[in-house]
């Protein structure tokens, strides 16, 4: 092998274990609650749908739970799925299985209820939903208008973060990621910042509604208003207490829900309608 290879491969080894290990201890932290003399769970929870759509404070709400915990963003898996996407769905599962089943062994929690909640897993959701035949899928729906605002906000579609990256070391920046249309990939370049944040909503919103049998829709904007009328489908779902479940999500602030209207100029919100309109109509969102 190449010298240059080799020393990639190593660093790339030296990456994945570190991150198994950091992974592993966050995650070990969370659960120390009730983990003791249970039986193995295989009932995990995948929570989907866009990044800034109120899917990190979702999926903490629910491993907050007893008997339950909250396995963050799981960066193996993250990295690994925009090579995912081009595999069988049995060899996603396959994979899938392998990364959570390891993050959960060395975190010994194996015995509750994992939360995964990496919003690129929407697009092989299928195959996660595979590998844990008893698993569930939480679609957290925000509209797309304020999602862009958030997006906008933290700039990891702008070419001013071009330089950095995410802890799954997937870059920051204007370059086409896997979920871009391949014959899209030039323009996704040359759009507004705006823009490429709508893009960015459009496909994580479409990829998170291809297991609807399997998944429990949550709106954001009910979430905040109403949790508990919010929460009941999905508290039926999982299981749980209704009023249990909706006090997890009693922390949710409205201050975010219709920002759009005071964030967003003129030319930007064109630029959202252009690239994501049907979908925000089809989703009530216009």
């Amino acid at each position: 092998m190449h010298e240059v290879g080799l020393v990639h491969v190593v660093r790339q080894a030296a990456w994945s274990a570190s991150a198994y290990g950091s992974t592993a201890v966050r995650v070990a932290v969370r659960g120390t609650k009730t983990r003791l003399h249970r039986p193995r769970e295989e009932r995990l929870v995948f929570v989907v749908g866009s990044p800034r759509s109120g899917t990190s404070f979702t999926a903490g709400a629910i491993g907050d739970l007893p008997a339950f915990v909250d396995l963050g963003e799981v960066p193996l898996l993250k990295a690994a799925i925009p090579d995912l996407v081009e595999l069988p769905e049995p060899e996603q599962a396959k994979e899938i299985w392998h990364v959570l089943q390891r993050v959960r062994g060395l975190a010994f929690v194996r015995s509750l209820r994992g939360v995964e909640q990496t919003p690129e897993t929407g697009f092989v959701l299928p195959a996660a939903l595979s590998a844990f035949p008893s698993a569930t899928a939480v679609h957290v729906v925000r509209d797309g208008r304020d999602v862009v605002c958030s997006l906008l906000e933290r700039g990891w579609l702008s070419a001013k973060r071009s330089s950095e990256s995410d802890d799954a070391k997937l870059s920051y920046g204007v370059y086409p990621r896997f979920w871009v249309e391949p014959e899209r990939r030039e323009e996704f370049v040359q759009v507004s910042d705006a823009r490429r944040a709508a893009w960015a909503w459009r496909q994580y919103v479409t990829a998170a509604r291809t297991a609807p049998e399997r998944t429990v829709e949550l709106r954001y904007e009910e979430l905040v208003s109403d949790p508990t009328t919010a929460t009941e489908p999905l508290a039926h779902t999982l299981g749980v207490g209704t009023e249990q479940l909706s006090e997890s999500f009693s922390d949710a602030h409205t201050n975010s829900v219709g920002r759009w209207r005071r964030d967003l100029t003129e030319e930007q919100l064109e630029d959202v309608e252009a690239e994501a309109g049907p979908l925000l109509a089809e989703l009530g969102y216009s």
